[in-house]
């Protein structure tokens, strides 16, 4: 039990967090399908079951274009922040750090500690490659999203087409529609107002405890510094 309680204690972020993203992913599925449903009876069309709703590119296009999103957000913050930087934000890395740093402050190579990653010891490829993993993994994340988005999406649209004896169009023709840049930019361009309010109004606003905030007492025009 002291164990369990450990490790609830030690992955309490991504343990609240993941829940949270199944809980509102089921409310998603439930009010799409009876949204779905009252456009179907509203055509005079037959409505179907939730576990059939679930297999529609109706919900799957709701759901990646989301995803692609987010992921495109993380990605760009990643790799934008090696060379970017907010003077007083702790979003930003303190001023004189910008570009990928000296092995000797990255901990990489002759300088890695006994307790640093095996790869980030290692010379050549490995290093190279684990050095930008998570900018990695979070642009292939985006990539395939966003990839589902499109394919899910034209079937979305060549439905909602052919019920009212419209013809389909092409995955091709439907990346150049109007509804593929209208789901797509409108999530774009929420992440990056919301990475970009982060940055700005943590230069000036606080909030005690939380390593995204600085320390209550820090000057507005520290940078790079977080509190915890």
């Amino acid at each position: 039990m002291k164990r369990f309680g450990r490790f609830l204690r030690d992955n309490g972020l991504t343990l609240v967090f993941g829940a949270g993203f199944v809980l509102t992913l089921a409310g998603q599925a439930i009010a799409g399908h009876a949204d779905f449903n009252n456009h179907l009876i509203d055509e005079q069309l037959q409505p179907v079951t939730f576990g059939g709703y679930l297999l529609t590119s109706d919900f799957a296009v709701d759901v990646t274009e989301n995803w692609q999103s987010e992921y495109l957000q993380f990605f760009l913050y990643i790799l934008g922040t090696v060379w970017l930087l907010q003077r007083g934000s702790p979003e930003s890395k303190q001023l004189d750090k910008a570009g990928l740093e000296a092995d000797e402050d990255q901990k990489v190579g002759r300088y890695a500690k006994p307790d640093s990653p095996r790869w980030a010891a290692a010379g050549g490829a490995r290093q190279a490659w684990y050095s930008r993993s998570l900018g990695t993994l979070m642009c292939t994340f985006f990539l395939f999203s966003w990839l589902a988005q499109s394919v899910t999406g034209v079937a979305a649209y060549n439905e909602e087409h052919l019920r009212e004896l419209q013809a389909p169009v092409s995955w091709f023709q439907y990346l150049g529609a109007a509804d593929f840049w209208n789901r797509t930019l409108q999530n774009w361009q929420s992440e990056l107002l919301a990475v970009g309010s982060m940055a700005i109004f943590s230069v000036y606003l606080r909030q005690r405890g939380s390593p995204e905030s600085k320390p209550v007492g820090s000057a507005h025009d520290s940078t790079g510094v977080e509190g915890g």
